[in-house]
């Protein structure tokens, strides 16, 4: 993958200068490069590579640089080692790329951090709400998500609350999350879970780097089961006897 691979994959735009074999500034942005300014920064060492994001989107474009370059550059990651880390502190809100207002940054049913009294705090702009984070975690290793969890909003008080900040009100909840809202109402108690994906965890295990290659009956990029020769055609028997009927008309 290349730099340009990145910025289509992110989103964001991406720059890059090196270090020769002397230590001096090359390629890419060099000539922009003050390189004393960037030497309190940057540990400019001979042959380093040196990549850069930039615009709305540049969280996100440098966590897919680090992934692929950190990778390509020989020497720079020990592939017999397996390191792990736990992420936590995610946003619980962002502002929409394409609506450009407050939007849900992940898993909406997570309980953010500080309850009903940050929503509050936020609704009334003592504090953005950008600022918020929820109580979701992932386990990590050698930047492949192993598992993910969060903690549940199950108090139908906070989860409302949580919505109204991006414009949907109790009704709305109540039409989209009847099963989930319904639960809630009846009393449960605090509870927290993780999904671990032990499918990944033998992908590293195998020293592969798609999890294609350790999955008996992968799907192509059509979610095509090409060994399974799914998905198929269903006979009028089998819709039948799940009480399905047809009604488009055939092109």
């Amino acid at each position: 993958m290349t730099l340009a691979d990145c910025e289509v994959q992110s989103g964001a735009k991406g720059y890059w200068f090196k270090t020769d074999e002397t230590g001096a500034v090359a390629g890419g942005i060099a000539k922009f490069v003050d390189r004393e300014k960037a030497e309190k920064y940057l540990p400019l060492r001979p042959n380093t590579l040196v990549v850069l994001a930039a615009g709305p989107l540049a969280v996100k474009m440098s966590g897919v640089m680090i992934k692929v370059f950190g990778a390509a550059c020989e020497g720079h990651m020990d592939k017999e080692r397996y390191e792990f880390c736990w992420i936590v502190d995610f946003p619980m809100y962002e502002i929409g790329e394409e609506s450009g207002e407050l939007e849900f940054c992940h898993n909406p049913f997570s309980m953010p951090s500080g309850g009903l009294d940050v929503l509050l705090r936020a609704e009334r702009g003592e504090i953005d709400p950008l600022e918020i984070t929820a109580d979701q975690y992932d386990i990590v290793c050698n930047g492949v998500e192993l598992s993910s969890g969060a903690v549940r909003n199950h108090d139908p008080e906070i989860m409302i609350k949580a919505f109204e900040l991006v414009r949907l009100g109790e009704e709305d909840v109540k039409a989209k999350f009847p099963a989930m809202y319904n639960a809630f109402t009846y009393g449960a108690p605090p509870h927290a879970g993780v999904a671990p994906g032990v499918d990944r965890m033998v992908m590293l295990l195998a020293g592969e780097e798609s999890i294609r290659e350790i999955i008996p009956f992968p799907m192509n990029k059509n979610a095509q089961d090409v060994m399974m020769g799914a998905p198929g055609e269903v006979t009028e028997a089998q819709l039948r006897e799940l009480h399905i009927a047809v009604t488009a008309d055939p092109e």
